[in-house]
């Protein structure tokens, strides 16, 4: 059990550094495997026969060794980071007891024993309660820190034993497919041992980074894994584009495509390597297209409240990092008005957003994308560890038509739905969306262009009626019907959803500091509205 003064001088974010530590060791492991492959190389440019073949035989051996030993650091780190973060939650529990101490004329001693103040000028009767309240608060706390430390040493202690005993092991045949269910791949991952899942991520990081029911570590350790090689492909396509002749406009727009996606991921890698509170998880990434990436701050699967975000026209992976930014800017907001509670928050970048403005006038991107993030909902779910989060989905722009239509065609598991600057969710009604009621939410910002996106059949009729583009003109500032490009106003009285302010900040400043909305997509997360 920690003890009282144990948990008031604990430093979470020194463990969180000791992490952070173990995981830039991947680094130099990386370093030591290419250094053999070099050397494999000049061996076999000066040296031939029996003896080459062993010797280069035996370093390519060692070199998968040492890639084999890049999850253990991975999985090292994200045990004291999870461990600094609930530790970080138990002492923000303490610190709400002694504050309740304080203000109700409780006493509180070194060892964290909870008495009534003599001197406190306090009716007798509420002098009982609030030396409960206070000791509950307590003891909640400490039971909190003395789990977590309970797990992360058992956890700490199993890789030290695996790494005697036989670090990884192939599992039997028979993977579950891409598309399976996730409430089936968590229970295939569950029968397997822990030797089993380290060869798999170690073996088939593709397969594992992918699967939806493969709980958030795994994928994070899988994906990490796979970084260096997503970004070979991007050279290798850089390189199949200038030996392109002779080069066109086309040839111009791939090289920048790919040149961008290449400054996107060595951005997004330098987050997951930085030492910083919350980690990052990686839970999956390509490099086809504009990129895809989904990554989580926090882990999901432990967290009392889970945001999933996803952003608008023109996302890639040239900018995953400034969206990602946003859906920081989000939990820390909630993990100030709410210390005492782990909320993870994601970006869901996995799907092909529209680049053009002529292509996001199309739903057919949104119709593409639900299945996708119906089946990523439903594993968040399924990975859950101990009562299930509330759980968010928020979507901004054309990402509010992606969510609304994966709740409308296929239903989310949420338990609330956001939309932010939408030019229409794909239905007339909240009560289309299969969410429980009073939990679709919207704001639209006074100034936010998004509000002239009136629909096509609209502009076309008013067009008729008075022969002139005046008519036009009209229809985009008359917005006092509620419709617009994909339905009615998610934001309009007429919708049957909830609302919250936004102020003059366009259509891109919903998380801007002093913003309510803001607070406002913090306060749903947590579930106080």
């Amino acid at each position: 059990m920690i003890g009282y003064a144990q948990l008031w001088a604990a430093d979470p974010p020194a463990w969180g550094r000791a992490g952070a530590a173990w995981g830039g060791l991947v680094g130099r492991v990386d370093r030591w495997a290419e250094e053999l492959t070099e050397r494999v190389g000049r061996l076999h440019a000066g040296w031939s026969g029996g003896a080459a073949v062993a010797a280069g035989t035996r370093i390519n051996g060692l070199r998968g060794e040492l890639r084999s030993v890049a999850p253990a650091l991975i999985e090292a780190d994200q045990v004291l980071a999870e461990f600094a973060c609930r530790l970080g939650v138990a002492k923000a529990r303490l610190a709400a007891a002694v504050e309740r101490a304080d203000s109700a004329g409780v006493l509180i001693d070194r060892q964290g024993r909870v008495s009534a103040d003599p001197a406190a000028l306090r009716p007798t009767h509420q002098s009982g309660p609030a030396v409960v309240q206070v000791a509950g608060g307590i003891t909640a706390a400490l039971t909190l820190a003395g789990q977590a430390d309970r797990e992360a040493a058992a956890r700490l202690a199993e890789l030290v034993d695996a790494a005697g005993s036989g670090w990884t092991r192939p599992p039997p045949p028979g993977r579950p497919p891409a598309d399976a269910d996730p409430a089936r791949v968590r229970a295939w991952w569950d029968g397997l041992t822990p030797a089993m899942r380290r060869w798999l991520v170690v073996h088939e990081p593709t397969l594992v980074g992918r699967l939806d029911g493969v709980p958030a570590a795994a994928r994070d350790q899988a994906n990490r894994l796979l970084v260096e090689d997503r970004r070979a492909e991007l050279l290798a396509e850089r390189n199949r584009v200038l030996t392109r002749l002779p080069r066109g406009p086309a040839e111009l727009l791939d090289l920048r495509r790919v040149d961008l996606a290449l400054a996107g991921l060595g951005a997004l890698a330098e987050r997951l390597t930085r030492d910083e509170s919350p980690r990052a998880y990686l839970l999956g990434l390509e490099t086809g297209g504009e990129g895809r990436t989904i990554v989580a701050l926090g882990n999901p699967d432990r967290a009392d409240n889970v945001l999933t975000y996803v952003p608008g026209m023109t996302s890639g992976l040239a900018d995953a990092t400034g969206e990602l930014s946003r859906a920081a800017r989000v939990r820390s907001r909630c993990a100030e008005l709410a210390p005492d509670r782990e909320t993870a928050a994601l970006l869901w970048l996995d799907y092909d957003a529209p680049d053009f403005l002529h292509e996001a006038l199309r739903s057919g991107p949104a119709r593409d994308a639900g299945p996708t993030l119906h089946q990523f909902q439903e594993g968040l779910r399924a990975t859950h560890e101990g009562p299930p989060a509330r759980q968010t989905v928020l979507g901004h722009s054309y990402g509010s038509t992606v969510v609304g239509t994966a709740a409308r065609d296929h239903g989310l598991a949420a338990d609330a739905l956001v939309f932010v600057g939408s030019p229409g969710v794909g239905v007339e009604h909240a009560g289309q969306l299969r969410v429980p009621p009073g939990q679709v939410w919207s704001s639209t910002a006074p100034d936010d262009v998004i509000r002239l996106t009136r629909p096509p059949e609209d502009l076309l009729r008013r067009a008729t009626l008075t022969g002139t583009p005046l008519g036009v003109v009209t229809g985009l500032v008359d917005s006092s019907d509620g419709g617009l490009w994909f339905g009615r106003d998610p934001s309009h009285p007429g919708f049957g959803g909830r609302t919250f302010p936004s102020s003059r900040h366009g259509h891109t400043g919903y998380w801007e500091d002093g913003n309510p909305a803001l607070d406002g997509m913090a306060g749903i997360v947590l579930g106080r509205g």
